[in-house]
C-alpha cells in the first residue's frame, strides 16, 4: 500500500525558510546584525587609536607592575621583621639553655671536686692548702738553718768532754738443764 505524504514540508530547506517568516525571527535577525557592526566598528576603533591604546596599556602596566613590586616590597618587609622578631627569641632561648646548661655543669664539677677531696682525705692525702702550709714552714726553717749556721764567723775551739770508761762485765753462762717432758 503506498502512503501519502503530508503537504507540510516538501523539503528541508523550504521548512528552513519559514522558520525566518515569524516576528521572533525577525528581531533575532536584528540583534545579530547589530552586534556584527558593533564588533566592526570596534575593530575600526581599534585600528585608528591602536598606537593609542597600546601605550595607554603600557603605561597602566607599568603603573601596576609598580604598586606590585611596592606590595610586595612591603610584605617582604613585614615577613623579614617577623622572621628577624623570631630569630630575636630563638637566640634568647638558646642563651637561656645556654646558661641552664651552664649551671648544670658547673654544679656537677662542684659536687665532683667535694667528692674527690673527701676520697682523698679519707685516704690521708694533704690538701693544696696543707702542702702550701708545709712549704712555707720549710722554707722558714731553712731561712733559719741558714741563719744559725751562717753566724758564728769565728771559729770556736771544742773541749773534749771526758766519758767515763766503761768496765767491762763478765758473765758467766751456767749451762742450761735439759727440760723435762
Amino acid at each position: 500500500m503506498v502512503k501519502k505524504v503530508s503537504p507540510r514540508a516538501a523539503s528541508p530547506l523550504e521548512a528552513a525558510a519559514g522558520l525566518f517568516d515569524n516576528p521572533l525571527a525577525g528581531t533575532i535577525k536584528d540583534s545579530a546584525q547589530q552586534i556584527w557592526l558593533a564588533g566592526l566598528g570596534a575593530f575600526s576603533k581599534a585600528q585608528e587609536e591602536g598606537g593609542r591604546v597600546f601605550d595607554a596599556l603600557v603605561q597602566e602596566g607599568v603603573s601596576l607592575q609598580r604598586k606590585t613590586q611596592s606590595a610586595a616590597g612591603e610584605k617582604l618587609g613585614a615577613v623579614s621583621a617577623q622572621v628577624s622578631a623570631r630569630m630575636a627569641e630563638v637566640g634568647q632561648k638558646v642563651e637561656e639553655v645556654s646558661a641552664k646548661a651552664t649551671g648544670q655543669w658547673d654544679r656537677l664539677e662542684t659536687i665532683f671536686e667535694e667528692r674527690v677531696a673527701k676520697a682523698l682525705a679519707s685516704l690521708g692525702v694533704p690538701q693544696a692548702s696543707e702542702v702550701r702550709e708545709l712549704t712555707a714552714k720549710v722554707d722558714q726553717l731553712s731561712a733559719q738553718l741558714a741563719k744559725l749556721t751562717a753566724a758564728p764567723s769565728r771559729p770556736t775551739r771544742k773541749t773534749a768532754v771526758p766519758r767515763p770508761a766503761v768496765k767491762p762485765v763478765k758473765t758467766t753462762l751456767k749451762p742450761r738443764a735439759p727440760k723435762k717432758t
